[in-house]
Parts: structure tokens; sequence; C-alpha cells
């Protein structure tokens, strides 16, 4: 008799949770005996921070499996994010999972997000004959493997499913292994959003056409500081009243500090704007879905790209130049998430009624005074791009890009898309738009540099 099949389905947030639940609707698993949902709580203290299963709205998830159990639970004391088996240890720990989950001598598959990373990894290293799924909770499937996966894992994955935030681009994430991506259909994910919203009770009276702000606690990323985080929500207010806006809404990030209201609180009482904050644990696409903001403004969120492409609420971006030039290493996951939202989305401190000349863009306007409206990357060059940066970011994992990455460099690197790549890495990789060969020594020569430092010498003597 052949073994019967029991899936665990992974999820460490509410929106991945209802991507899997879209499709499961959507009939994109083939049948099994039972379907468990494995919770993982990633915070960084999870014993002070809520669980997907505990979140407003999961219940109506809940009916799509047959149990929900908890990774947390199953390997305390240790951390999720920290976490692994000894390779000696696998057969003992996966024992020891089959008798607490009851799975017997069932054949097992399980459906994983971030699959580079823990806990996504030791899933895979405890249950290593089982067939991998990975799914996209957001926009960092459309950039590369964030590292060099086990080959082990790598290619038992069948497939990657993705919500088709950016229509038309295909993830890069897995191609290393020729892993086939395929769309969760954006019917059946809407619905599951619309009964979470239903279930997750009455929020706040919120105003009119309003403006949303999206706080993503990007200091505790290290991405930026918590003073400049606080500054760039300041400044999404400013240019969200400089767009005519006289109420907003602040959804801070759920493990934000306390005191990013506060410093809202006092410039909204500065501008003369009704600020409401909303502590409400929900997903910012109920808030589309219930309040339907006039606007909404983010860094680099995935939210501004359900809202502009599910909803079609109009949507605007702030702060991603500077993020471009500070994410260290050049790999970082984040890399991609940010070129596209600079790439497609509005300037929020940029006038959108004044055009630009392409490849010229136009200089950041002050706070309140918005400047030229700067140009979107046309999408029929999109893919080049994506494919420029992701080979760019990981050569040795994507070196079958390289052609592509030259032919895009070529026809498209001006300042518009400089932005996108460090002149010193293309360099490096000897691709198109880094310093030409018989020129590479000048940066390390001592008598060029002393021959620049007294041409700007005399340069600032003539000015005086």
């Amino acid at each position: 008799m052949a073994p019967t099949t029991t899936q665990i389905f992974c999820a460490s947030t509410l929106y991945g949770a209802a991507t899997l639940a879209a499709a499961l609707d959507a009939d994109s698993f083939p049948a099994a005996r039972r379907r468990l949902l494995l919770v993982c709580n990633n915070a960084t203290n999870p014993e002070t921070s809520p669980a997907v299963d505990e979140m407003p709205g999961f219940e109506t998830l809940r009916d799509r499996f047959d149990e929900v159990l908890s990774w947390n639970e199953a390997i305390s004391p240790f951390h999720p994010g920290a976490w692994s088996p000894r390779p000696d240890d696998v057969p003992l720990f996966e024992r020891y999972l089959r008798l607490l989950w009851g799975l017997g001598e069932d054949r097992v598959e399980i459906v994983l997000e971030s699959i580079q990373v823990n806990p996504a990894q030791a899933i895979a290293q405890v249950f290593p004959g089982a067939p991998i799924e990975v799914y996209a909770d957001g926009l960092m499937s459309y950039g590369p493997t964030r590292n060099k996966l086990d080959p082990l894992i790598g290619t038992r994955v069948r497939r990657l499913l993705h919500l088709d935030l950016v229509p038309g681009l295909v993830p890069l994430l897995l191609t290393e292994f020729e892993v086939p991506a395929r769309t969760v259909p954006s019917s059946a994910f809407l619905k599951v959003l619309g009964q979470i919203g239903d279930a997750a009770g009455e929020l706040p009276p919120l105003p009119d056409n309003s403006a949303l702000l999206l706080g993503q606690y990007l200091s505790a990323l290290d991405i930026m500081s918590a003073k400049e985080e606080e500054e760039l929500h300041v400044r999404m207010m400013r240019g969200a009243v400089a767009r005519g806006h006289r109420a907003v809404v602040f959804k801070p990030h759920p493990s934000a500090p306390a005191r990013y209201s506060r410093l809202l609180e006092a410039e909204a009482e500065k501008l003369g704007v009704e600020l409401t904050v909303l502590d409400t644990p929900v997903l910012a696409e109920v808030l589309f879905e219930k309040a339907r903001p006039a606007l909404v403004v983010g860094c680099f969120s995935t939210a501004l790209f359900t809202a502009s492409a599910f909803y079609e609420l109009p949507v605007a971006r702030i702060g991603t130049q500077p993020l471009l030039e500070r994410l260290t290493p050049y790999q970082n996951s984040n890399r991609v998430p940010v070129v596209l939202a600079d790439a497609l989305l509005p300037d929020l401190e940029l006038d959108p009624t004044k055009p630009t000349k392409p490849g010229k863009p136009a200089k950041p306007g002050k706070p309140g005074k918005p400047g030229k409206r700067e140009e979107i990357i046309p999408a029929d060059t999109l893919t080049g791009l994506v494919s420029a940066v992701g080979f760019v970011m990981q050569p040795q994992i994507l070196s079958g890009l390289r052609p592509a990455a030259e032919r895009y460099l070529r026809g498209h690197l001006d300042e518009r898309t400089q932005r996108y790549f460090k002149r010193k890495r293309l360099t490096s990789l000897g691709l198109p738009g880094g310093i030409p060969e018989r020129l590479s020594f000048l940066p390390h020569n001592s008598t060029a540099r002393r021959v620049v430092r007294r041409a700007k010498a005399l340069r600032k003597a003539i000015k005086r």
C-alpha cells in the first residue's frame, strides 16, 4: 500500500498565511490526507509578540488546515531564527517530530517561505526526503537567492508560488535550480483578504480622503537609525500635506517603539493636520478594503504594491534613493524591493504634474514644495533592469545572466538608472558602466590623486 501524504505549510506572517489560503482555495496543491499549518514566530522576543494564529482575522484561515502547530514550541527553548539541527542529529529530530505531530510513516511534503534562512532551512533539513514548494511573502522573490543554497535543498524545490505584485515580472528566486514560478490568482487572494477584514472586527473611525502612512521599522534591520526613521515618517506627513491631504492615518509596524507616533503627533499639531495612529494589529490590506485611503505612502513596503496592483489605490514612495546608496553589502536582499519601489512608484516629494526629460531626473523638492516629476522606468525595460541588478548582486549564483546584464547596461545606463548600480562593483565584474580597464589604475595612483587635489585647491582659490 502506498504511503499517505501529509502536507506541512509554514507561515511566519498573516500575509503569508493568507497567500497559502488563497493558493489552497485555487487548488494549487494536490490532495493530501492531512494539511498542517506550522506557525513560526520569528520576532526578536517571541514571548512578547503575537504569533500568526493569534492575529485578528486568522480564524477565517483555520478551516483550510486540519491542525495548527507551533515550530517555536517544537524546538523550545531555541529561537527559530537561530536554530538548525546538526547533521548527525537529523534522523533523531525527524523521528521526534513525526511522533510529536502524529505523522507516522506518512510521505511528507513541505511548503516554505524564505528558503535561504532559518527556520525554513532547519525544517527542510529535518525532513531530508520531503519534496519542497516555496511561496513568496512579498517582493524579495523578484530578487536573486540571498546566498548559495545547498543543492540537497535546492534540487528538491518543485515550484515557486508568488503573488503577481509586479505584473509581467518573473521572480529570479531559485532560477539557478530552474524552479518554475507560478502565480497565485489575485482574485483568490483578494477574497481571502476580504474574509480576514470581516473577521478582524471594527476599526477605529478613519477620516474620509485620508493619506495612509506605512511604517516598516527599518531601524530594526539596521538599514537606518531610529532618528532617521522618525524623520522619514515626518517627511511622509509633510509630503502628504503638500499633496493636499488634511487627514493622515499612520500605521506603525507592530514592533516599532511608541515614540514614533509621538513625534508624528507633534508634527501634526504644528501642521494643523488631523492624525489617527492605528495601533490595531491588522494587515494594511484590511485598511485598503475598508477605509479606501486617498493615498498610500511608504518606503518600499510590499503593501504599496498590493495597494496599487490589487486595490487600484494611488501610492507614493519616499526615501528610496538614499537607501540604494546605503544598503550593504550590495547583495543585501532588500535591494531589489527598493529598486522596484524607486523605479515604478512616484516620489512623494516630487510634483506628479510636472514632467521631466527622460534620463534626466529632477532634483527633489523641499517638503511642502514639490519639485518636478521623476520619470518612471518603462515596463518594457523592467525585466532587463531586474536581471542586471540580480546579476550584479549574485554573479556566481546567476552567472547565466551576464549577457542580459551587459545588454541592459550598454543600452539603458543613464542618470536615472545609475543609482541602481555601484560603479566599483561594475568595474570589479568587468561590466559596462564601470571604470575602463585602461584607467583603473587612477584611484590607486598617488601622483594622480596629488594632481586632483592641486586642481581642486586652484579652483577654490579662483572662486575666492
